[in-house]
């Protein structure tokens, strides 16, 4: 019986019939809120949450019904027909004879009968008398659904009323032709099936019955509901992929959020990339080193590297980096940081103050990594996905007590020994304040570029090269290789120095992604940056002088990952916050002295370290 089941199933899946991968995602209007009357307000709620099912649980009383829970709750003037008819009637005939004023939109009352289903109906019918246009689908296809649960007649007396009242089924019943016309849904208990509580997911056995009862539904061409199932996110995902129907819910609003936002809160990958194999030749060697890569993903917590590894089928460079450790994020002033005082720790090795780019907490100027390196001979390269003056990248160069001072920031680059500034935000360098720091910039030996064309066509020398916005869109909008080419090109050209270099590429727009509490961007962004990642171990490997560290200037959105499948590809998450949380960080690093990165301490240990593996001091 089982494989006879099991091969039905498949076939529906074959058909299209509500299986997660070939039916229609599920929305809002697929809620069903259930025990309507426990809410706040009974029906608006419900109503404006975009609900396609609607319960009133009703009692018949001296001719009038009530609505109510309990026959204790009932109560003069919360009537069936004050509370839900009516409201119902006027919402109808407001949007031009249609449930909600989008036409796509469908409705269904659901009438649960407490007791007396003869007194019940027969009133419900002479209520209903002159709203036929309303409720009845023979006189209009749009009209809103009448079912009744509950206490409903015996199967044999369904015919006995109007062909628009339709009633809750349950599955493994024998109907006939006839009666099943009558069958609006079929519903039932998911506790007799499975002790699933709502977290996780089932086990096998249990999913299988379920589906099976799913499949039963469908086969006789009927949505199919569960009660009794928990009110979470994580409950409502892996009802859908069960294949129900009816999402039901005490909080409709809830509900409807986690439907409207889903397509930022999921992403399926249609292509994933082939990571690099890293040769670990030089990895943990205790040596000293020439050149270090440091690439920080703005806002990349764990999370986010998760669900990236996730959406590319299991497979990233990151997590081909065998030395791990982790890092604290806390700003000077306040257990969460920004990335003004989050690149500050990393470049100078101190605390600092929220909003403060490259100074202490008295305003005064700190020594950065390429302010450091630059007296023993070592070239700096600086590139962003986003903004170059924004606080991560101005971190390295910048001194400024607020992060937004961009036309200040930029005119500190002058006085920067970096040799190549590779991002947007053209405007800060030519505009104001700032009319004449592009003379200044090229008497002070810079070549000035302002397309990726013609800084990878350039040769050697000192470049800034300034993007127009547009390049550092994200990745969904076409950003394409922006970092990967310019990474590419600054390794070019500053490897050829024999003192070495320090180069600071981010993947700024992780960061976006999480403050946008969308994760396509995320993913993307995050996979952007994995790529760019394998370019710099591929290099390492090249080089054997060379040391990568990868990790973030704090985590952003308070990400968590709610499904996930890597055989397909597919992410969907949730976040608590549009701003950063105070979790550690993971620092990865590969190639010689990437061991001294293992354990758990402040950001600014990550400057120390760096520091160290030049052994230059």
């Amino acid at each position: 019986m089982v494989k006879k089941t099991k091969f039905i199933w498949l076939l529906f899946i074959g058909f299209g019939i509500q299986s997660v991968s070939a039916q229609q995602k599920l929305t809002a209007n697929n809620g069903h809120s259930h025990n309507d009357y426990k809410q706040q307000i009974p029906l608006l709620e419900a109503y404006y949450a975009g609900m396609g099912s609607i319960e009133a649980d009703v009692f018949y009383r001296d001719g009038e019904l009530f609505v109510a829970h309990e026959s204790k709750e009932i109560e003069s003037g919360k009537t069936l027909k004050k509370l839900y008819l009516e409201p119902l009637v006027a919402f109808f005939k407001e949007n031009g004879n249609h449930a909600y004023s989008n036409p796509q939109l469908k409705l269904q009352l659901v009438i649960d009968i407490k007791d007396d289903y003869q007194n019940v109906l027969a009133t419900l019918l002479k209520q209903l008398k002159d709203y036929e246009l309303v409720f009845d689908h023979d006189k209009n296809p749009s009209a809103i659904k009448l079912l009744v649960s509950g206490n409903i007649p015996p199967v044999d007396k369904f015919n006995d009323y109007p062909a628009f009242v339709y009633f809750d089924g349950r599955p493994g019943r024998n109907y006939t032709s006839e009666q099943l016309k009558h069958v609006g849904m079929i519903s039932d208990d998911l506790t007799k099936y499975s002790v699933w509580n709502g977290k996780g997911t089932p086990t096998p056995p249990d999913l299988e019955k379920m589906k099976a009862l799913i499949a039963e539904a469908h086969k006789a061409g009927k949505p199919f509901r569960f009660w009794a199932t928990k009110d979470s996110p994580n409950s409502w995902k892996e009802l859908e992929q069960m294949g129900v129907d009816w999402i039901g819910t005490d909080h409709p609003t809830a509900l409807s959020g986690f439907y409207k936002n889903r397509s930022k809160l999921e992403f399926i990958n249609p292509n994933g990339y082939q990571p690099y194999q890293p040769t670990y030749k030089n990895d943990g060697l205790q040596k000293k080193v020439k050149n270090v890569i440091l690439l920080i993903g703005d806002g990349m917590g764990l999370a986010q590297i998760q669900a990236g590894l996730t959406a590319n089928f299991g497979q990233s460079n990151i997590v081909n980096i065998k030395h791990i450790g982790f890092s604290r994020t806390e700003a000077l002033n306040s257990d969460f940081t920004d990335s003004a005082a989050g690149g500050t720790a990393m470049a100078t090795g101190q605390k600092t103050n929220n909003r403060y780019i490259g100074v202490d907490a008295s305003g005064q100027s700190l020594t950065s990594i390429p302010d450091r390196m630059s007296k023993f001979g070592v070239k700096s390269g600086i590139i962003s996905s986003g903004d170059i003056t924004d606080a991560t990248p101005a971190a390295f160069y910048a001194h400024q007590i607020e992060r937004t001072m961009s036309q200040e920031i930029a005119a500190d680059f002058l006085n920067s020994p970096i040799d190549i500034l590779v991002g947007s935000r053209r405007k800060s360098f030519m505009e104001g304040k700032n009319i004449d720091l592009i003379k200044k910039l090229e008497h002070k030996g810079y070549q000035i570029k302002t397309n990726l064309s013609d800084f990878t066509s350039s040769g050697a020398g000192k470049q800034v090269v300034l993007l127009d916005d547009s390049a550092t869109r994200s990745i969904i909008a076409g950003r394409g290789e922006m970092l990967k080419t310019s990474l590419l090109k600054t390794i070019s050209i500053l490897s050829k120095n024999q003192k070495g270099f320090f180069i600071m590429a981010e993947g700024a727009q992780i960061d976006y992604g999480g403050h946008a509490n969308n994760l396509p961007i995320a993913v993307t962004e995050q996979h952007d940056f994995d790529r760019l990642l394998g370019e710099a171990l591929k290099f390492a490997d090249a080089n054997g002088e060379t040391l990568v560290i990868v990790t973030a200037d704090h985590e952003t959105g308070g990400l968590s990952l709610l499904d996930a499948s890597y055989k397909k590809g597919i992410v969907r998450g949730n976040f608590s916050t549009d701003d950063h949380t105070n979790i550690m960080v993971p620092v990865f690093a590969y190639g010689p002295g990437s061991g001294n990165f293992i354990g758990v301490y402040p950001n600014t240990a990550i400057f120390k370290k760096i520091i160290e593996a030049y052994g230059r001091e």
